[in-house]
């Protein structure tokens, strides 16, 4: 059993027991969120979308908050002297889906 839903504007096929990357969400570390914006649903090979999916919900555990890999921003222009350098670290939240529920 599969579905695809949508978590802080972005689409994941999650799984039961599935750990999990997403942008920062609210909430404290070991807190229960529910996902009710199921887009599609698989179940031993039969498939359900659309207004078939209106109770449907996803349930998971915040793991924890962490950031991502720095990524360097660097900006020149040649034989002006200008040089600007920046950095940036994404917020994450890692998940572990628990269930779901058609």
């Amino acid at each position: 059993m599969y579905a695809i839903v949508s978590i802080a504007g972005q689409q994941f096929k999650v799984a039961k027991d599935q750990h999990l990357f997403v942008h920062r969400l609210q909430g404290d570390e070991g807190a229960s969120i529910e996902f009710d914006n199921v887009l599609l649903a698989e179940n031993e090979g039969s498939f359900k979308l659309g207004a078939d999916l209106k109770s449907a919900k996803v349930t998971a555990k915040i793991v924890s908050h962490l950031k991502g890999d720095k990524v360097i921003i660097f900006k020149k222009k040649r034989r002006k002297g200008y040089k600007k350098k920046n950095g940036h670290r994404q917020q994450f939240t890692k998940i572990e889906i628990t269930g779901i529920s058609l």
